[in-house]
């Protein structure tokens, strides 16, 4: 993919071209909102939003990459969103409704039932202690952690001092190892410190 050759198509108009940069980084840009969420639906609209704003000030863009910057505009966008639901909390609708499709649990190529639980209890609890960290850091260690980022990409990405960041993170993981400690006995066993 030759990025800067669909950034220029992209500022001169060009929707494909675009399309093409959405399809590269769709992925990392909802990663990135729903560990800073903790919600499906409102990830996918962060992303959503963030492309929109990121289409729309393309031609402002200049850098040597696009991800540090767009994670920057997904990072707003969830913050906006975080905003938001402080002034007005709500209850999705869709929490109301009991799901009934677990069919796919059935299927030889899934994991076994146990296997999804554990899975499931270990990704509830985990966005559990990232809930509970303040957005600028739940952002720094998501994007170091999760998304696999250097200090200096995300020092770009949030307009930070190297030092902040490395402080963020270092405050985030001891508040997620404490955390985690304080709540062991949700843990599958298998992540149990013994």
């Amino acid at each position: 993919m030759n990025e800067a050759a669909l950034i220029a198509q992209g500022v001169q108009g060009s929707v494909e071209a675009f399309n093409q940069l959405v399809l590269h980084y769709q992925q990392a840009a909802y990663n990135v909102a729903y560990r800073i969420l903790g919600d499906a639906d409102a990830a996918t609209d962060a992303t959503q939003d963030a492309f929109i704003r990121c289409y729309n000030a393309l031609d402002q863009f200049h850098g040597p990459t696009l991800r540090p910057w767009l994670l920057r505009i997904v990072t707003n966008c969830c913050y906006d969103q975080l905003r938001a639901r402080f002034r007005r909390p709500a209850t999705p609708i869709d929490d109301l409704v009991e799901d009934e499709e677990a069919s796919y649990l059935l299927r030889d190529d899934q994991p076994s039932p146990e296997q999804v639980l554990e899975q499931s209890d270990l990704n509830s609890l985990l966005q559990n202690a990232l809930a509970q960290l303040p957005p600028e850091q739940r952002a720094v260690v998501v994007l170091a952690d999760i998304e696999q980022m250097s200090y200096e990409e995300i020092a770009l990405v949030m307009s930070l001092a190297l030092g902040t960041v490395k402080s963020r993170l270092n405050r985030a993981r001891s508040k997620l190892r404490d955390y985690m400690l304080a709540h062991k006995e949700q843990l599958p066993d298998r992540y149990r410190l013994s």
